[in-house]
């Protein structure tokens, strides 16, 4: 499939840092902040997900319109239910042309 330039000028969506924090038992707050270069409805960060080191989507933070004048990004997705075991997750982010692709960042879950 070829994507028209104006499309794919604006690259993945990253993941630039994350910040989480315990809530409860096996529960956990995240904020992530995302760079992509939304340009309108076509293409724009849609979401970012907490995903375990398997590549299972444990949670997920819809993002329902583009950001084009805000970038970077933060927002946050509170009392995530991270099952027993697991203690480090990956954050990716996903736009609506590219999918996933852009960076990624790994963060050991505090105790």
């Amino acid at each position: 499939m070829t994507l028209p330039p104006v499309l794919c000028a604006a690259g993945e969506a990253d993941v630039m840092s994350v910040t989480v924090g315990r809530s409860g038992n096996q529960q956990y707050d995240f904020s992530v902040t995302l760079k992509h270069d939304d340009t309108g409805w076509e293409h724009y960060a849609d979401r970012w997900e907490v995903v375990d080191t398997e590549g299972h989507i444990l949670a997920t933070r819809t993002l329902l319109h583009p950001h084009v004048n805000e970038q970077p990004f933060t927002r946050s997705l509170r009392s995530v239910a991270i099952p027993a075991g697991i203690v480090r997750v990956n954050l990716r982010a996903h736009d609506r042309v590219h999918h996933y692709g852009g960076t990624e960042i790994s963060v050991d879950l505090p105790d």
